[in-house]
Parts: structure tokens; C-alpha cells; sequence
């Protein structure tokens, strides 16, 4: 079976299996980020997330973001999965796994991916806090959504 460097899942997500994607021979470090769901944001208490995607375009948009690193670190891998769906308190919502030869490129195309995903990946959070929810918008928290929610699968070029 082929193994997917860049998914979108709905179950929880597993550290060694997104490092295992990566580990190779040549690379003498890997680099991980583990992005996971906090409790307090601004002063406010966050009882849970809702994260939806587009998943054809996140998936291609991940894929966009591998292919840059690749440029930028030379002789890196990288794999990323985000999760969707409902997730409490300190579940893990994106891990990033890049090797690299050394460890400066792995710390740095972590840090680059990370920051990549939230400017154009198109994944949705919804906040629950203890006085009501709302759509932060996109990952940026820029572009408020006036309707209450994303509209996904909306664009019929994809």
C-alpha cells in the first residue's frame, strides 16, 4: 500500500506513525510539531474545537506546501495529517514530520510549514467556550464568516 505523506483525518492522530513516514537513513534529524487544542485562547476557556475542511484542496494544498519545502531544504522529507471533526481539550490537531540531513533545515521547515498551513490550507475551526461558539474563520483568524460557518465544497473548479 502506498504511503500518503499529506492526509486529512477524522480519528486521532499518532506521532509515531506520521514520524515513520520520514525516517530515513540519509537524515540525521527529524523535526516534529505537534499542534494541539488548548484550553485557554485570549483569556477565554476553550471547552472543545470543530474543525472542518475542504479535503480535495487541503489535501492539494498540503501536497503545494511539501513541494515547497522540498525546494527550500534540499534533501528533506515531510509529512503532515490534520484532523477534523470534534476535538477536546489537549487532542492533537496537526502533526508535522520533516527529516533533513541536519537539524537547522528540519527545525526551519517545520517552523515553515506550520506558518504555510494556516495562510492556505482551507481547514475551518469552530470555538466552544463556556458562554457560546462561534467560526473563527480561517486559520489566520482574517476572514470572519457573517453567516456563522465555512461554505465547503462550494468552489466547482476542483
Amino acid at each position: 500500500m502506498e504511503q500518503r505523506l499529506f492526509e486529512i483525518s477524522d480519528q486521532p492522530l499518532l506521532i509515531e506513525e506520521i514520524v515513520a513516514k520520514v525516517s530515513r537513513r540519509e537524515c540525521g534529524a527529524i523535526s516534529t510539531f505537534i499542534g494541539t487544542v488548548r484550553e485557554l485562547t485570549h483569556g477565554k476557556r476553550t471547552l472543545k474545537l470543530e474543525y472542518q475542511a475542504y479535503i480535495p484542496m487541503a489535501i492539494k494544498t498540503l501536497e503545494q506546501i511539501g513541494e515547497e519545502v522540498r525546494k527550500k531544504w534540499p534533501g528533506s522529507t515531510i509529512a503532515i495529517t490534520h484532523r477534523i471533526g470534534t476535538l477536546d481539550i489537549s487532542e492533537i490537531a496537526v502533526i508535522i514530520a520533516v527529516s533533513t540531513p541536519h537539524r537547522k533545515a528540519a527545525y526551519e521547515a517545520n517552523e515553515y510549514a506550520m506558518e504555510r498551513i494556516k495562510q492556505i490550507v482551507p481547514i475551518w475551526k469552530k470555538e466552544f467556550w463556556e458562554d457560546g461558539t462561534k467560526w473563527i474563520g480561517d486559520q489566520l483568524e482574517k476572514t470572519p464568516y457573517p453567516d456563522g460557518a465555512p461554505k465547503i465544497g462550494e468552489d466547482k473548479d476542483d
